[in-house]
């Protein structure tokens, strides 16, 4: 694997030089552009200091073709020089997104920056120390930022506890360690199931897990090491057959979409090592085998290769990585009483730049069977989610105009041959303000909606709508059973949301938009490559081609099914034959 990241990190490197800006009358001179964009960026991923890793690790690799190029190190120079014109005067950067002066994305660069650094300043190789200059000139810039910057995710807090930690190995700095603890005083926000806040699997546990990597050897805190196993051994369950991260639960923007093993790598190889892991190393194979080039800046797989070279040899015992398996995650977790303390922090679930994720430790059951692949979800739009070779079922949510939008399953209990899911809703009235507790302005011309004291008000006629699904393993598949009583005429629909990649080869389809269909009855069977699912069930109990406040995916094929309360609704799901596993 290290031969083919110095070949792919040397074809990065000409790419990145194909888009340095080298007009010295432009903004962005040295820098280089974001095809997205069109803009030269100060960030770890799309940014310049992403494109100067790429340089940085061939100008010192002998194996790569660019082993101490003058005219690679020119560019680099131009390089650090674009990103000291770009720093901000408080030390900070801003990435080009919604953040700007923005502590926890000037982490994420001083991770990759340093490491970078690191790496050149162990050359022998004089040429380099105008860039060594600049770069450290920029490090220590960012000093005060760090000392005193905040976040605004869970995740960022262990990214500036990586990042204070490279501060105080590079300049000695005590008070990176005495504020990386304040960070750290605040606890791991992790579940004994390994599961991290954010829920993303495809990015933000990943950055948890290699940044605590950095802050547990640079902080000397080996405890930080404990939640990062934790998450490791979790994710062993949530990987598709075919490489993609379940991400159908996501409390951020991985959600629904693909993302493959490549991000864990590090962590995986660092700790399979450390740790004399098999599994560990296994994943880190797996993982491996996604890496089309090192990695973004924070997180340079060949950059971290070469300061540690003994990632480079293959692993000693590499263990078998389990391909049949039904496993519950967070299913014993008190989330409930958690949730019930949440009022004493006085916050009032008020929370701003920012979110609670209250459905953190909300379970998840997985199920895998050879090249079949089932999750099982609470507290999402999605409460199952299906991959069977290549056909990808990848949600099946259920939404109504009870209270516009999609209904969450909130409970998940196992059953001999599968789960059942509820979900509650609950929506009423609100009486008048009692006449003590009226504002002034009520008595005046002008009575502004909202200065009444809205929280005062009496709650009247509130309904209840409660939604059971039995979700049941076939000798040929699965079945989806829903069941609604009331209210009654309470319009709901199910959408069974396909990868854009297959195609429909029968069922009674009604097209309502691109790619979006109402299915009114008759087997619907969705084939891709030499794979397919079936389902039966569909019905048009309403026309309605869309529920307010359920937005349908983007890029991708929606099946809509239509029926009115008291229902008791089954679907059938059947796989094709060639695929079943006994």
């Amino acid at each position: 694997m290290y031969k083919q990241l110095v070949a792919s990190n040397d074809r990065a490197a000409v790419e990145g030089l194909s888009r340095q800006v080298l007009d010295p009358t432009s903004r962005y001179y040295g820098g280089t552009i974001d095809p997205g964009t069109g803009v030269a960026w100060v960030n770890h991923t799309t940014g310049t200091p992403t494109d100067m890793c790429y340089w940085g690790a061939a100008l010192v690799n002998p194996d790569s073709a660019f082993y101490r190029d003058e005219l690679l190190l020119a560019r680099l120079l131009l390089a650090t020089e674009f990103v000291l014109r770009s720093q901000h005067e408080d030390g900070s950067i801003s990435p080009g997104w919604t953040n700007y002066h923005s502590p926890p994305d000037t982490a994420f660069v001083i991770v990759g920056y340093a490491q970078l650094y690191q790496l050149l300043a162990s050359q022998d190789w004089a040429p380099l120390q105008q860039v060594l200059d600049n770069m450290l000139l920029f490090l220590k810039r960012t000093i005060p930022v760090m000392l005193t910057g905040g976040c605004h995710t869970p995740n960022h807090r262990w990214v500036l506890c990586a990042a204070l930690g490279f501060l105080h190995e590079l300049f000695g700095l005590e008070e990176a360690v005495q504020r990386a603890d304040q960070w750290l005083a605040e606890g791991m926000d992790i579940t004994p199931d390994g599961e991290w806040t954010e829920r993303s699997n495809g990015i933000y546990s990943a950055v948890s897990d290699i940044m605590l990597i950095h802050a547990a050897r640079l902080l000397d805190r080996p405890q930080l090491l404990e939640p990062v196993r934790l998450n490791l051994h979790m994710m062993v369950y949530l990987v598709h057959p075919k490489g993609e991260v379940v991400t159908d639960y996501s409390g951020r923007q991985d959600l629904g979409s693909f993302h493959d093993l490549s991000p864990y790598y590090l962590p995986y190889a660092i700790l399979a090592r450390s740790d004399k892991e098999p599994l560990f190393a296994g994943m880190a194979e797996w993982a491996g085998r996604a890496l089309e080039n090192p990695g973004v800046c924070s997180v340079n797989v060949l950059v971290r290769m070469l300061l540690e070279p003994e990632l480079q040899q293959p692993f000693e015992d590499s263990a078998a990585l389990p391909v049949k398996y039904e496993k519950i995650l967070n299913g014993d977790f008190l989330r409930h009483g958690y949730l019930q303390d949440m009022e004493k922090s006085g916050h009032q679930g008020r929370i701003y730049h920012s979110r609670l994720h209250t459905d953190f430790g909300a379970p998840v059951a997985r199920y895998r069977d050879g090249n079949t692949s089932v999750t099982l979800i609470t507290e999402t739009p999605s409460f199952f989610a299906l991959r069977h070779g290549a056909v990808r079922l990848l949600a099946v949510q259920l939404a109504s105009y009870f209270n516009p939008g999609y209904v969450p399953m909130q409970k998940m209990i196992k059953l001999p041959d599968g789960y059942h899911l509820s979900g509650e809703q609950k929506k009423g009235y609100y009486g008048p303000v009692e006449g003590e507790l009226l504002p002034q302005t009520s008595g005046e011309p002008v009575s502004p909606w909202y200065l009444l004291p809205h929280q005062s008000r009496a709650l009247t006629h509130e309904q209840t709508f409660r939604v059971e699904t039995e979700v049941q393993r076939t000798d040929r598949g699965w079945t989806l059973r829903l069941h609604a009583e009331e209210p009654t005429e309470v319009m709901t629909q199910l959408s069974f949301i396909f990868g854009r990649e297959g195609c429909f080869t029968s069922g009674e389809l009604q097209a309502v938009g691109e790619d979006h269909y109402l299915w009114n009855g008759g087997n619907l069977r969705y084939s891709c490559e030499e794979d397919w699912i079936e389902l039966t069930g569909g019905e048009l109990g309403h026309l309605a081609a869309t529920v307010r406040e359920a937005k349908l995916q983007d890029n991708c094929k929606a099946v809509l099914v239509n029926f009115m309360t008291p229902f008791d609704k089954t679907i059938t799901i059947t796989l094709s034959p060639s695929m079943i596993r006994e």
